[in-house]
């Protein structure tokens, strides 16, 4: 359907697969497995989780939301929770949300999940974005840290509005309601100017990393891995060099998904973890660019 071959894609991009959802599966299908993976894997129920945060931006539907969803398959009685949009940032906005939420009051567990069906929202024809992306969820458990233990240490999450022309899904909103005319126009597809987002996302994820390391009274040393957002592998090499930072301690898996926007940090995360790359005790940095524009880092000391 466009001008492209698995050599052109993979030299631009760092891509070689991506996974996409069944016709019958949506976001909030994805986020349950999710969410299921996660419980069993710390031996919960969900009745023990107090909050759910699905950070999204492609739900199932505007309302409810579909953290409302997940929660009644899950049948997590207990738990409060909303969506989260900030497209590739919004897990690391997520982390961030959820770090605060169980700093208060009594122990808290809250989960956080990105899924994403981006294929639902991809121009076909238009060779600049619909190579990108994939489909795919993965999520956190944040819980109270034992006493004496660390977990979260710092954070950076910014906005700069100016940018949100460069990366948007135009339609479909208040602004521009579904129409013959909107549709027609393909105004519901992801639509991007990729060399502005290249270079803010380099510059950002850089600035915002050594940031927190230097706040931190780190450097580039004592940082075991770096887990950035996979937008694509080219950012990702360009980041990890400003930062002087090897590729050794930097996870990438971009070529086996693709950019699953707010699934990228807990897939890659996983892919750290079962490759024993990450181990409890361990400083990791995860920073993520997208659309908005969004940014943020958190630095975490990893517990599990």
């Amino acid at each position: 359907m466009v001008a492209t071959d698995d050599q052109w894609i993979t030299e631009r991009t760092g891509i070689r697969q991506r996974h996409i959802a069944a016709a019958d599966m949506a976001t909030s299908d994805m986020a349950v497995e999710a969410a299921k993976a996660v419980l069993e894997s710390q031996g919960l129920a969900a009745a023990d989780l107090h909050a759910i945060i699905v950070c999204t931006v492609t739900p199932d539907m505007f309302f409810p939301a579909t953290a409302c969803l997940v929660q009644d398959r899950l049948g997590a009685t207990g738990a409060w929770g909303y969506d989260l949009i900030a497209a590739c940032s919004g897990f690391v906005y997520g982390l961030t949300t959820a770090a605060h939420l169980v700093s208060v009051g009594p122990p808290k567990k809250v989960l956080v999940i990105g899924a994403d069906t981006m294929s639902r929202i991809l121009d076909y024809t238009d060779r600049s974005t619909c190579i990108l992306f994939g489909d795919g969820a993965g999520a956190f458990l944040v819980e109270t840290a034992a006493d004496g233990e660390e977990g979260f240490l710092d954070y950076i999450n910014e906005v700069d509005g100016s940018g949100g022309q460069f990366l948007k899904m135009p339609a479909g909103g208040s602004r521009l309601p579904a129409s013959h005319e909107t549709v027609e126009a393909r105004q519901h597809f992801v639509h991007q100017e990729g060399q502005q987002v290249f270079k803010y996302a380099v510059r950002k994820m850089t600035e915002m990393s050594m940031t927190l390391m230097e706040r931190n009274g780190l450097r580039a040393e004592d940082v075991k891995l770096l887990i950035p957002h996979q937008a694509n592998r080219r950012i990702i090499e360009a980041t990890a060099k400003s930062l002087n930072l090897p590729l050794d301690r930097v996870i990438i898996n971009i070529d086996r998904f693709g950019n699953t926007t707010a699934a990228t940090i807990p897939l890659a995360t996983r892919d750290a973890v079962e490759n024993g790359q990450l181990r409890k005790g361990d400083l990791v940095l995860f920073a993520a660019v997208g659309a908005g524009y969004t940014a943020g880092a958190n630095l975490w000391r990893w517990s599990y």
